[in-house]
């Protein structure tokens, strides 16, 4: 289900990114301003949200194909969530600096 989900999330992150991005063609001043609507501390959060859904996306794929295509994936199909889902948490962690420092500093300075 989450796999389903983070699709979605995903395919309308790409939808509104090449709506946006083809703004810059018919007004270059509106391109801007909607460039800068997304420099603030919550789209960074969005951002966050938008690799967590990514990340997970890709790892889990990783195991769908295992369970499809390794004659023994059904069987270690359980320990392979766990597993994605554990380093899931680990490269999140990970990215919490990366993602979130820009947002932190805007915040409560540098």
């Amino acid at each position: 289900m989450a796999h389903r989900v983070t699709g979605v999330l995903i395919f309308f992150f790409l939808f509104v990114h090449v709506l946006d991005t083809a703004l810059v063609r018919v007004s270059p001043e509106a391109y801007d301003k909607v460039v800068a609507t997304y420099k603030t501390p919550i789209v960074a959060v969005l951002e966050y949200g938008l690799v967590a859904a990514i990340l997970f996306h890709a790892l889990n794929g990783l195991r769908v194909i295992a369970v499809d295509f390794w004659s023994k994936g059904p069987r270690y199909q359980k320990q392979m969530l766990w597993t994605v889902v554990g380093l899931w948490v680990v490269l999140m962690i990970g990215a919490i600096y990366p993602v979130l420092g820009h947002a932190a500093r805007e915040l409560f300075g540098s």
